[in-house]
């Protein structure tokens, strides 16, 4: 299966950490000062997908995730790293570990403060005050500043070996950049839409080479803005303001991420009826709350979910996955009829896969000597054959059949 992760990006105080708690049930400690946290935090969540159990009138067994009604929750892994300040990529603040670890993440949430009420350090300011969309702004050149310093430290070294070897410049700079998880399909991608595929690596300025690492990226690292806070004064406008600047560049969500975590917890124990991603919620045991935390329940009902359609916190999630980063859910089956796995679990594991994946990929994805060994795949609902070159369907179950295994 695809290992992917989603990491938690933002200034500190922003509710980087409240939001890796609301999507993943998680405790870590959470408080309204810069650097609480300072030690990546790695959390699980799960996405929605509409399971196929009830098409085929089949009770599933996940091994992973759990399915209630028809909707299957597939984890998702995420890492909430530390709150990254101006000039992080110089070192300043926790700034070179946070952009170490977003080393190996497929795509970035960046957490931020809509109601204005933190400045560029995550200090308390009077709530309107600063402009969130400087926060974003920074945050995308402190990423492509350290991107362009990791290419620096070697770039003389790369300029001479593809002079010298005649090498394309995607391979040399694949070369440098595979430890970032971005692959050589991503710099040629940003090379041509940079305007420098062709363009020799020795002749490139420094403008060059920001612009490319700018968009390399955003190509490699899909980002999406969770506006956080929303619940709280000036919000709304700045929220408005954030859509207007960044459209066609990011999707802004409007989230609380503090609301998705009481209702989570009120939820895991019994006091209220609410799964993640539902635009309202059911009291079970009013007894079992103050009249204040009533109050409160019933303002985030009014202020946020009736207002924007849930927390947004699972939306982020689900936009991330099937949006950004464009995956299909696939259940792969051992035996077509009972859909069962070797162990006689129903359905057991649900793939998140790129679209355009094909049924051979899919076989490398289980286990490589299931690849290596790939004759053809089984549509389960037609019972067609698949070669190793046909594309999966979104929510296609499918029977991977391969030779013996090799001794």
């Amino acid at each position: 299966m695809i290992k992917l992760l989603i990491g938690i990006v933002g200034k500190p105080s922003s509710g980087k950490t409240t939001f890796l708690n609301a999507a993943c049930l998680t405790s870590y400690k959470v408080a309204d000062y810069p650097f609480t946290t300072i030690e990546p935090q790695p959390g699980t969540a799960f996405v929605r997908v509409k399971c196929v159990c009830k098409e085929f009138d089949v009770k599933c067994n996940p091994k992973v995730g759990y399915c209630v009604n028809g909707v299957r929750y597939v984890p998702v892994h995420m890492l909430d790293v530390a709150g990254l300040v101006p000039d992080a990529w110089m070192g300043r603040g926790l700034g070179n570990k946070f952009l170490d670890d977003l080393r190996t993440a497929d795509a970035l949430i960046h957490v931020v403060d809509a109601s204005g009420s933190t400045d560029a350090e995550g200090r308390k300011v009077p709530p309107g005050s600063w402009d969130p969309v400087k926060d974003v702004e920074f945050l995308e050149r402190e990423i492509a500043m350290w991107i362009v310093q990791i290419l620096k430290r070697d770039w003389r070294r790369l300029v001479g070996k593809a002079r010298s070897l005649r090498v394309k410049p995607e391979d040399v700079l694949f070369e440098r950049l595979s430890g970032l998880k971005i692959s050589k399909t991503d710099i040629a991608s940003a090379l041509k839409a940079s305007g420098l595929e062709g363009k020799k690596l020795d002749t490139w300025n420094d403008d060059d080479l920001y612009n490319f690492v700018k968009v390399l990226r955003e190509i490699s690292k899909p980002m999406i803005i969770a506006a956080n806070k929303i619940d709280l004064p000036y919000a709304e406008e700045n929220l408005k303001r954030l859509i207007e600047v960044f459209k066609g560049r990011y999707e802004v969500v409007p989230c609380c991420a503090a609301g998705e975590y009481a209702l989570r917890q009120l939820a895991q124990r019994g006091i209220i009826s609410y799964n993640p991603g539902d635009c309202d919620f059911e009291i079970l045991k009013p007894e079992k709350l103050s009249k204040d935390a009533l109050d409160r329940l019933e303002r985030l009902r009014s202020q946020v979910l009736k207002k924007y359609g849930s927390t947004g916190v699972q939306m982020v999630l689900e936009k991330v996955v099937f949006e950004l980063l464009d995956l299909i859910p696939v259940f792969p089956v051992e035996d077509p009829k009972r859909l069962t796995d070797h162990h006689g679990n129903v359905l057991p594991d649900v793939f998140l896969v790129p679209r355009g994946s094909t049924a051979r990929d899919l076989a490398y994805m289980i286990h490589t000597e299931l690849g290596d060994t790939f004759l053809y795949a089984i549509d389960v609902r037609t019972g067609m054959r698949l070669g190793e070159d046909e594309e999966l369907k979104e929510r296609a179950v499918v029977k991977i059949v391969a030779t013996a295994a090799r001794r």
